[in-house]
């Protein structure tokens, strides 16, 4: 079996793929992330791959590396990481009460001289519930979704304002990893 690498130091992602029950590093990724896309489907694409490519190429023995890039965006707008609170506020205003899409790309690069590149990106829509200004602000306060794209992490206290997910749970949270796991198996 080939070694396995998580190109990501993101904690939701380590813990999902954890549940495949195969052994794994973690080597983060630290290029800087240059998009040329503007479609979410796509940006999240390129983005795994850069990561993806990126730990490959610094590989000296065969190995399968996963890089992951998850976005939010409403109306095809793409809201990532807050700079601050006010872009948190700003977001969560946008998102509240209405639909919007999380999008995570994924790229699985099998290094060696049998070279395969598997990437593809999953959609999920979120529903949430109309939150008040100052349910906002008390979440921006808890420093939750500083880190998190959207303003939010779903499997944090923000699941109260939640009100329906129409595809993958998982996808939301970082990483759709049913389909990571049918696309090791074949890969591995």
């Amino acid at each position: 079996m080939s070694k396995l690498i998580l190109a990501s130091a993101s904690p939701r992602r380590k813990e999902l793929l954890g549940k495949i029950g195969i052994k794994f590093e973690i080597v983060p990724a630290k290029g800087e992330e240059k998009i040329t896309k503007t479609a979410p489907w796509d940006v999240v694409e390129e983005l795994s791959f850069q990561k993806a490519k990126e730990i490959a190429e610094m590989q000296t023995e065969e190995c399968i590396v996963i890089g992951a890039d998850t976005v939010v965006a409403k109306d095809e707008q793409i809201m990532g990481k807050p700079k601050d609170d006010e872009d948190a506020f700003r977001m969560l205003s946008e998102i509240s009460g209405n639909t919007h899409q999380v999008y995570t790309g994924v790229t699985m690069i099998r290094t060696g001289s049998n070279e395969t590149v598997v990437s593809f990106a999953e959609k999920t829509d979120v529903l949430l519930y109309e939150m008040t200004e100052e349910e906002i602000r008390s979440y921006i306060a808890s420093g939750e979704g500083r880190d998190k794209a959207g303003s939010y992490g779903v499997q944090g206290d923000f699941a109260i304002y939640v009100k329906g997910i129409t595809g993958d749970y998982y996808n939301v949270v970082g990483l759709p990893i049913g389909k990571v796991y049918q696309q090791l198996k074949q890969l591995l």
